[in-house]
């Protein structure tokens, strides 16, 4: 092939592709041998080429992984500090690496910032590229159209400009863009695939926009509500709160709700025994000083306000006991939620009595009783202190009883889940054996020397853990990944591609017919659509008497 039939061939191929070309004197080993100039020019092309953006949205989905199994301050503070007792020698590695805050961490930003950067500088210009084919016409025809992958040849006795005119009216018909160009027609079909491409690219911008806005303007805290009891929107209610650098507390959504009831289902019997079959939470809530609505909240189904969501976490339940100092008067009557720590909700936690209790003697003092609870207990001799199931069949409340200093004065943060003993003497019994006992609802636990007593009611209420976010990005990135399914779909199975037909009168004054198509990839489809063009188009200017003199090649007559 000559010079000028490659050239010819590389101008009918021109612009099948939106993808920007590059310089080869940026390929040289070592680079551009230029000034500091040139450097930064070779880096801007290497960071917006689709091969780095490709290998930084790798890098950003394998950061992704470490968020997901590792606990995250962001979602549980509870777990990271868990993982963390457990785990001595990992945790300084992690807390180096920024692996217990992956999603701010400096160097899942950095991957973040350099891939936002890399998608702008790489389709911006294609855009253009694109804007600009879609303007402009198909090229003409190579001047040897036997050179295309795709091709096929007859002669005929109707007239060259007839031929033309059946064949312009033909592709455009089939909705191919065309025009008349010399002696041949143009015609171009497929820029649906690089419309495809762009939507792609620009839907991921769009989706590290949304992610980028939910972390900036986010808002998400946990509540914990024992049945009976309600939460309001308001900062001080939180449990726990996390919200994004640009997030105002005055951009909380004024609303309200009361936990009216938990029910919780499980399997009774079989090899799933005690398998959750159904977590609802029953609440009644308001926005502002509107009417009272009534929902149900259940596990991946929240109820949505005004933009936040309230998701239901986790439930557990909060035995309802009564202390009497050593005068008989009750210093508190009220329901103390524990915390589950096994799938048959076998809960721990800590009852704190800081103010109004007196001794015998009338002396102010505090009391501590480390909690042990499980809904269905075997029984004595039967088994250890761990549930059996996770219903309320045989509800047990384990106590051990303490007395002193809670160390809630020293302006510290306490788990409330925890007792520190520290400052604590522990309740012994007539024989100085540690005081502790078992106690089924209605029973009393007497503490020693008329210090009081603790009595856990005929009353077992259920608390449940609730997730109050509000991410306003959250529809931009779902409408973002539509977007780009639907782009990457329509650039994968959508061709490019260009056909030419020529008509011109031969020697022995038969017109001549020649047909050519060049896609962007070799594809089966490209011939197959020629042949069913070109059958057609002979129907209108059928083949004459005698031989063929140019074979068919990629397409049957």
């Amino acid at each position: 092939m000559s010079k000028t039939e490659e050239r010819d061939l590389d101008e009918a191929g021109a612009q099948l592709s939106t993808a920007p070309t590059e310089n080869p004197a940026d390929q040289a080993i070592g680079g551009p041998t230029l000034s500091a100039v040139g450097w930064l020019r070779w880096f801007w092309r290497q960071l917006t080429s689709m091969r780095v953006a490709l290998i930084l949205l790798f890098l950003l989905s394998l950061g992704s992984i470490p968020g997901s199994l590792i606990p995250q301050n962001s979602v549980d503070e509870l777990k990271v500090q868990a993982f963390k007792e457990q785990h001595d020698v990992l945790t300084p590695i992690y807390e180096k690496l920024q692996l217990f805050d992956v999603y701010s961490s400096v160097w899942f930003s950095a991957i973040y910032i350099l891939l936002f950067v890399s998608l702008v500088g790489c389709i911006v210009p294609r855009s253009w590229q694109f804007v600009g084919q879609l303007r402009s016409r198909p090229p003409g025809a190579p001047k040897r159209l036997t050179r295309l992958p795709a091709y096929t040849t007859w002669r005929t006795e109707t007239e060259p400009e007839r031929v033309r005119e059946a064949a312009l009216a033909m592709v455009k018909k089939r909705r191919f863009r065309a025009h008349d160009a010399g002696d041949a027609v143009a015609a171009e079909k497929g820029y649906l695939r690089e419309a495809g491409n762009l939507v792609f690219h620009v839907s991921l911008i769009v989706m590290l926009l949304a992610f980028a806005a939910g972390t900036l303007f986010k808002s998400e805290g946990g509540k914990l509500i024992v049945e009976g009891d309600g939460f309001s929107n308001t900062l001080t209610q939180y449990d726990d709160f996390k919200s994004g650098s640009l997030f105002s507390v005055e951009e909380l959504a004024p609303f309200s709700f009361e936990l009216d009831g938990f029910t919780g289902t499980y399997e009774e019997s079989g090899p799933q025994r005690g398998t959750p079959r159904t977590y609802e939470a029953a609440v009644t809530w308001s926005k502002g000083d509107g009417p009272e609505h009534r929902s149900v909240i259940e596990v991946n189904k929240p109820l949505e306000i005004d933009g936040t969501k309230i998701y239901l976490l986790s439930h557990g339940y909060a035995p309802v006991v009564t202390v009497r100092d050593g005068k008989g008067n009750v210093v508190t009557s009220e329901p103390v939620p524990l915390l589950p720590i096994d799938s048959n909700v076998t809960s721990t936690g800590a009852i704190k009595v800081m103010d109004g209790y007196r001794d015998k003697d009338g002396k102010k003092d505090q009391l501590g009783f480390q909690a042990f609870f499980v809904p269905t207990f075997a029984g004595a001799g039967e088994g250890d202190m761990f549930s059996q199931f996770p219903g309320l069949e045989y509800p047990v409340l384990a106590l051990t009883g303490y007395h002193g200093s809670l160390g809630v004065n020293a302006g510290l943060p306490q788990n409330v889940y925890q007792l520190d003993t520290r400052k604590m003497e522990q309740f012994k019994g007539p024989h100085g054996e540690i005081l502790k006992q078992r106690l089924r609802p209605g029973e009393t636990m007497k503490l020693p020397d008329g210090a009081g007593s603790i009595t856990f009611e005929n009353e077992v209420k259920e608390w449940a853990s609730f997730q109050i976010s509000q991410q306003p990005g959250n529809g931009w990135a779902l409408a973002g990944a539509i977007a780009a399914i639907t782009g990457l779909v329509g650039s994968l199975f959508i061709q490019r591609r260009r056909v030419w037909v020529r008509a011109v009168r031969g020697a022995d004054g038969v017109t001549v017919v020649e047909m050519a198509g060049l896609g962007r990839s070799e594809s089966a489809k490209l011939p197959e659509e020629l042949a069913e063009l070109a059958a057609t188009l002979n129907a209108q200017a059928p083949t004459a008497p005698g031989p063929v003199e140019v074979p068919v090649e990629g397409a049957k007559e």
